[in-house]
């Protein structure tokens, strides 16, 4: 092993003054970076008030309800479309005898048009009491409403307390019941 006097001398420089700061920090003289550390006791609570704060609460209810609804079925009778076609059919047949090149095609397609239009007339005299028919049913509706409603609620406690013939007060998160823990800070007279 093959040590240089130096290094060896800076090692033990090191070592010795890292052992002497040891006790410095832990010594237990009450101090930690500047601040005490303080005592505590226990002090006598004389009232715990709460105080409170309101706040609204919104919540949701589904409301439902049966309501009707109405809807219509239109259902044609039997034979107006077949009564269309067959009326079409003649008129064209019938125009077709009248005119001849462009006034013949022509006169076809308004016998075709005038004998649709009969044909489907006579099929809707035929089937006079015809009318859509309207049904109904029931229907189950819901909708959300949103209720709000003011609420107290604790917001913490006012409380009073004595410590050595003293009063106190201060605010905290809870009721600490009939004793209270107190950090009492001792420091030197000057």
């Amino acid at each position: 092993m093959n040590i240089k006097p130096w290094k060896l001398t800076v090692s033990a420089a090191i070592l010795l003054s890292m052992a002497s700061a040891i006790p410095a920090n832990a010594s237990g003289n009450g101090h930690s970076n500047g601040r005490s550390a303080g005592v505590y006791d226990y002090a006598r609570v004389l009232s715990a008030e709460p105080n409170y704060r309101y706040v609204t609460v919104t919540t949701p209810v589904n409301e439902c309800w049966d309501d009707v609804e109405y809807y219509t079925v239109d259902r044609r009778p039997a034979g107006i479309g077949g009564s269309t076609l067959f009326g079409a059919i003649v008129g064209g047949v019938v125009g077709h005898q009248f005119g001849s090149g462009r006034g013949n095609d022509a006169a076809t397609a308004v016998g075709s048009i005038l004998g649709a239009a009969i044909g489907n007339n006579a099929a809707v005299r035929a089937n006079a009491n015809y009318r859509p028919v309207e049904y109904s049913r029931p229907v189950r509706r819901c909708e959300t409403r949103y209720q709000s409603r003011e609420e107290q609620r604790i917001d913490g406690y006012r409380v009073i307390y004595t410590y050595n013939g003293r009063r106190y007060a201060t605010d905290m998160p809870y009721d600490p019941g009939k004793r209270l823990r107190i950090r009492v800070d001792v420091q030197p007279a000057a």
